[in-house]
């Protein structure tokens, strides 16, 4: 359905792009997997990019002044406008373009920011960014809270959790609420490609980035991003988590493709929802029934999606 996809023969292990698009000399936590994440985004895009990053963990880790750990162009701007700013950027190639002031051919313009900065505080200017149908990339890096001020909640914390502004308690379980399905609000804009990743299945993961940044329009790629800091998780264990939230089908992994879903991992024989909980401090305070509920939510939810790709 979108002709520049037909030619793509994606990436595979022995064919992997060798530059790297943020140096190794971040300042990110150890058995970060957000900044694991950056780091297949950046390897799938290449160098001609500009990159426009929201305050976030990964602003704070990558750019402590008077250093920087990116190797492309990279604008750090405020918590919320990070889609407003990529629009500005790629309005201008335009016309620098159009003056014949621009020899490059393209230039992606791809704009990051974190959970809180995507689906609470930043939401309204993604939506005019899409609604405008700038060509731009928007990754979301979800490490499911607020984490570089202090692990307060965002609307992309799951219910249950503990966080310091969702304490649980005899009067409370946490996070009271469902975490926010963000990409299912990116598809109803009706833009070319929307897609969820993650870490643990890093060609899936740098596949579908380079395939949004071929997209004429606005793409949208949502990836999962554990936090062992505000997970309370072990550092090591971040790559298992990441895997164990699709096996569990925490985390569906699937493309949208012109309104077209489609499953890019179905999962047949799913591990039960409470090996991805155990192990994760924020968690610890849940009572069997709390997590037969979770189960019960999660099991629906992913049945919506298999009916969306008209599966089984």
């Amino acid at each position: 359905m979108i002709p520049e996809f037909e030619k793509f023969k994606g990436f595979s292990a022995k064919r992997l792009p060798k530059e790297e698009g943020i140096a190794p000399g971040h300042r990110g936590c150890q058995g970060c997997g957000e900044v694991l994440a950056l780091r297949m985004v950046m390897k799938a895009l290449g160098k001609d990019i500009i990159v426009c990053s929201a305050t976030g963990c990964m602003e704070i880790i990558t750019s402590p002044y008077p250093q920087s750990a990116w190797n492309v162009p990279w604008i750090h701007i405020a918590f919320e406008n990070a889609a407003a700013v990529a629009s500005g950027v790629e309005s201008a190639l335009k016309v620098l373009k159009r003056k014949g002031k621009l020899s490059k051919k393209h230039i992606d313009v791809v704009a990051i920011g974190g959970d809180g900065a995507t689906g609470d505080i930043g939401l309204q200017w993604i939506s005019g960014a899409f609604e405008r149908g700038h060509d731009m990339v928007y990754v979301c890096l979800d490490n499911e809270a607020y984490m570089n001020t202090g692990v307060q909640r965002s609307g992309c914390t799951p219910y249950g959790a503990m966080t310091t502004t969702s304490p649980p308690g005899k009067q409370s379980i946490g996070q009271v609420t469902w975490k926010k399905n963000i990409p299912q609000i990116m598809v109803a804009h009706n833009i070319p490609y929307v897609a969820t990743a993650s870490p643990a299945y890093y060609l899936d993961l740098m596949n579908k980035i380079k395939k949004a940044a071929m997209v004429k329009g606005p793409a949208y790629v949502h990836i999962y991003a554990p936090c062992p800091t505000g997970w309370g998780s072990k550092g090591e264990k971040s790559v298992e988590y990441a895997r164990l939230a699709v096996e569990t089908k925490v985390f569906p992994l699937y493309e949208v493709i012109e309104g077209k879903y489609i499953v890019s991992r179905k999962i047949t024989k799913p591990k039960p929802v409470s090996e991805y909980l155990k192990g994760q401090r924020r968690f610890r305070h849940l009572t069997e029934e709390n997590i037969e509920y979770i189960q019960k939510r999660v099991d629906e939810e992913y049945e919506k999606i298999l009916r969306l790709a008209e599966l089984p």
